[in-house]
């Protein structure tokens, strides 16, 4: 069996670069997506074997051309995303929500959609799906409509690509990730601190790549249609 290969949406920070880097390490071709050429360059020189691909994804053109510059795709970890200002529904723009739209949902269903395509016509035929949910596909924080909205949906992207891949040897799951220390979750905790209250349970984001990487790394036969991974303590079964 030859080198594995992935391309990973978002890489350029977060969730999406632990990641990258950890499959970099365990040897797999990685192709790295994100705007920002740079950022994905700095990403890329802890790789041995990085493909940079800055694109937006949410113009169906720039996808394409990530996924047939890329060639033979064993999986796909499809994570960028966004999130908007926090706010109660009457309180959201428009722009905000059409903003969460085009990059959460569209975004990751073309991203799907060419990934699903290469691998139905590669050879050998098949491949894997891996869609960031985020916990809020389970389970929603308040001011947070336009992420949920759009989070929910992925669940029933993921789904109808799992069922709509059997016959392909296209398997799809979905990873709900609660909490993981990157930048972002970083501000909360320090402006928490600021406020004086106390800080969210938070887990290691490298943890996150390493669940990551159990699907990944399965064989064709086997999938993790859904993996919940969250800060041990963090309020999300009951109250906490």
């Amino acid at each position: 069996m030859g080198t594995p290969s992935i391309i990973i949406t978002g890489a350029s920070a977060g969730i999406g670069k632990a990641v990258a880097l950890l499959l970099g390490r365990e040897g797999w071709r990685v192709g790295l997506v994100a705007r920002r050429q740079e950022a994905l360059e700095e990403v890329a020189e802890g790789i041995k074997n990085a493909v940079v691909l800055p694109a937006d994804v949410t113009q169906p053109d720039e996808v394409e051309q990530v996924f047939s510059a890329f060639g033979q795709l064993d999986v796909l970890f499809n994570n960028a995303g966004i999130f908007t200002p926090a706010a109660t529904i009457d309180e959201v723009t428009l722009e905000n929500w059409q903003a969460a739209l085009d990059v959460n949902l569209t975004g990751m269903f073309l991203c799907a959609r060419a990934a699903f395509g290469q691998m139905r016509a590669q050879k050998p035929q098949g491949g894997r799906i891996i869609n960031n949910g985020s916990i809020s596909a389970l389970s929603p924080r308040e001011g947070s409509v336009t992420y949920t909205t759009t989070k929910h949906a992925i669940t029933g992207l993921t789904k109808t690509i799992s069922l709509d891949g059997r016959p392909f040897d296209i398997a799809c799951g979905q990873i709900d990730i609660g909490n993981a220390r990157t930048d972002l979750l970083q501000g909360i905790i320090d402006l928490a601190k600021e406020n004086g209250e106390a800080a969210p349970p938070t887990m290691d984001v490298d943890d996150v790549a390493r669940a990551v990487l159990h699907m990944a790394g399965l064989p064709l036969e086997a999938n993790v249609l859904n993996m919940t991974i969250m800060a041990t303590k963090m309020e999300h079964v009951g109250r906490g």
